[in-house]
């Protein structure tokens, strides 16, 4: 399928492996200029590589986390067809142990980092009058953890700031939404579901069947979400193709949201 993207450009954040570098692949090899960006040379230069392979890609060294890191990207890239806001931490807490700095540094890297980017470029995608802004929520957003509501609150947030963006493109060719992934396969995510099973020492497939039962019973599809499945719904969604939808939360986590939100 044409999802007719040659020759527009995209910023794509937290591009140097999992999801953000999945998508970034993949809008590439759709004919997609894509900008990532990282804070570690090494891992910018080998992603860069990898969506290379497929198409054109411009890489930053800025961490958008920062005011001062999102000023080098928008320098660097002062223009956008799309931006898609991927960046994003977590971890498990429990609730008495977040800290005010622990609340701070959460909402600053998942909520701000999006705000500061879509500030500079969603005025300028609307003066085109065609473009796409994503957030990369999480079903966290919707069914909030109790092992880490600080990283809940950040995502309901961004879905927030999503629509609202949305209420502003009436009548445009532009669009907002937001993509809510499930547990998607990383290094990261194996090492979280490590940390939160009973039997750390199980094999790896073990683990992941005994958090599906202990963290995630919902889950229709009982496995981890992998980067290019995810990757394939935001590619669509910023396609021409995807033009009547605006201002959703597109759910991509595997059937855990039981209802329709």
């Amino acid at each position: 399928m044409d999802l007719q993207l040659q020759g527009r450009t995209a910023v794509v954040t937290g591009s140097t492996a999992g999801i953000g570098l999945a998508i970034a692949e993949r809008l590439a090899a759709e004919g997609v200029e894509v900008v990532i960006c990282g804070r570690n040379q090494a891992k910018l230069d080998a992603a860069a590589a990898q969506v290379g392979a497929a198409g054109k890609v411009r890489a930053v060294l800025a961490d958008p986390a920062t005011a001062e890191g999102a000023e080098a990207l928008i320098a660097a890239a002062p223009d956008a067809d799309i931006l898609v806001n991927n960046l994003g931490i977590y971890e498990a807490k429990a609730f008495a142990d977040i800290t005010d700095a622990d609340w701070h540094r959460f909402f600053e890297v998942n909520v701000v980092s999006g705000a500061r980017l879509a500030r500079h470029y969603f005025p300028r995608i609307l003066e085109k009058n065609w473009g796409r802004v994503i957030f990369i929520a999480s079903e966290s957003a919707l069914v909030i953890p109790g092992e880490m509501i600080h990283y809940g609150m950040t995502k309901t947030a961004q879905l927030a700031i999503a629509r609202g963006l949305a209420e502003q493109t009436r009548g445009t060719g532009v669009t907002v939404n937001s993509v809510l992934p499930g547990p998607t396969r990383s290094e990261g995510i194996v090492e979280f579901i490590r940390s939160v099973v009973d039997n750390k020492n199980a094999p790896e497939a073990e683990r992941e069947e005994a958090f599906f039962t202990k963290l995630g019973p919902l889950s229709l599809i009982r496995r981890l979400i992998e980067a290019e499945e995810i990757a394939a719904t935001v590619v669509f969604l910023a396609s021409p193709l995807a033009a009547v939808t605006n201002g959703a939360s597109i759910r991509a986590e595997g059937g855990i949201v039981p209802t329709i939100a």
